[in-house]
């Protein structure tokens, strides 16, 4: 019997990936060339399918690069000289703020207890701060920031740019790219696929300040700058060889969601969110890190049991359904669940039910 991955990415395959890559062996993907027509098709095509799925604007770049992680010391060597200022709310938040100190920058942070949002309103954004950082879904809390709030700070702040990691709430996340500079993710949660393919969309304003930066004399990188990505990007090229076949497959998963509509995989994730969400409060022995509903992710549910986390994962690994552990200081305590596009209602409804059996045991 196959394993059903409710892991928080690596996660469940996207339903047809499989059937993906017998095409793309088939088609001999792994071995062609990155260079040539056959694969400035394929970066023309994927470029468009995300613009058109996630309404993207022509205005934007759209940059291939390793992870998410990648992406973040891109964004901050490309848009910071000195000062970055970082919303922390958990480890892969911190881990951006991180990023900052080790590029020889003097990042600033304001930072709360896991499982808490913030309060907006009391923040004070340092006058010297060049670009504003957050972690949309923080995967390792549970924590869903409200784009609304980050809109409104670069309302507040436009001379500043705004950077934001959406690792693991993309596509269920809908974004306005014009009301902030710097969006960011990796293809192995919201898009079901192998790791190994970050995605970098950065507006105008971001672009400039690479440049300016670059003319200044500090380094952007190498052959990832903005300039070089963007230089390549304008012949359908990435700089290195890439991973043409996470790159391929991510256009068929787009088509393919193109086809049932985003609407809809939205909706979808909000349906099966609440039915774990409704089952886990009403239970007395589960309980979520996250107590304030409005704040709490519809991707990754962060869970304690009462008892031990350790037996509830080893029953359901028994039952062939996988889950997460809780992340860092959380890893005894808690355990994690996604609820992705590659989730099917049976898989949710099969995990309740085992929950179920769990708890009468």
């Amino acid at each position: 019997m196959k394993n059903i991955y409710f892991t928080v990415g690596p996660t469940q395959l996207y339903p047809k990936v499989p059937a993906f890559i017998r095409q793309a062996i088939r088609d001999e993907v792994m071995s062609k060339s990155h260079r040539g027509g056959w694969f400035q098709k394929l970066f023309s095509d994927l470029t468009t399918s995300l613009r058109e799925l996630l309404n993207i604007p022509a205005s934007h770049h759209i940059f291939f690069v390793s992870s998410g992680t990648e992406s973040m010391e891109r964004s901050i060597e490309n848009t910071v000289i000195k000062n970055s200022f970082h919303f922390v709310n958990g480890a892969f938040s911190k881990r951006f703020y991180k990023t900052a100190k080790e590029l020889g920058k003097s990042p600033q942070q304001i930072e709360v207890p896991p499982g808490q949002s913030f309060d907006f309103q009391k923040v004070v954004i340092p006058k010297n701060t060049e670009t504003i950082c957050f972690t949309h879904n923080e995967t390792s809390t549970g924590v869903m920031l409200p784009m609304q709030k980050i809109y409104s700070i670069k309302k507040e702040h436009p001379d500043k740019l705004v950077a934001v990691d959406v690792v693991s709430s993309i596509p269920y996340v809908d974004i306005d790219y014009k009301k902030i500079d710097i969006v960011f993710f990796s293809v192995q949660k919201g898009f079901g696929l192998s790791a190994g393919l970050g995605v970098i969309i950065v507006s105008p304003q971001a672009y400039k300040k690479s440049e300016f930066i670059s003319k200044k004399g500090f380094s952007t990188g190498s052959y990832h700058s903005f300039s070089e990505l963007a230089k390549y990007a304008t012949r359908n090229e990435t700089p290195e060889t890439p991973n043409v076949f996470d790159m391929f497959l991510l256009y068929q998963v787009t088509k393919d969601m193109h086809k049932q509509g985003i609407k809809k995989i939205r909706k979808s994730i909000e349906k099966r969110a609440l039915k774990i969400e409704g089952f886990i409060e009403k239970s007395k022995r589960f309980s979520y890190l996250v107590k304030n509903k409005a704040e709490r992710s519809k991707t990754i549910h962060v869970v304690r049991d009462k008892h031990e986390n350790k037996n509830l994962m080893a029953f359901l690994k028994q039952k062939h359904i996988i889950v997460s552990s809780g992340y860092g200081e959380l890893k005894n305590t808690y355990t994690r669940i996604a609820c992705f596009p590659a989730h099917t209602d049976a898989q949710v409804r099969l995990l309740i039910s085992h929950l179920k059996v769990y708890l009468n045991n």
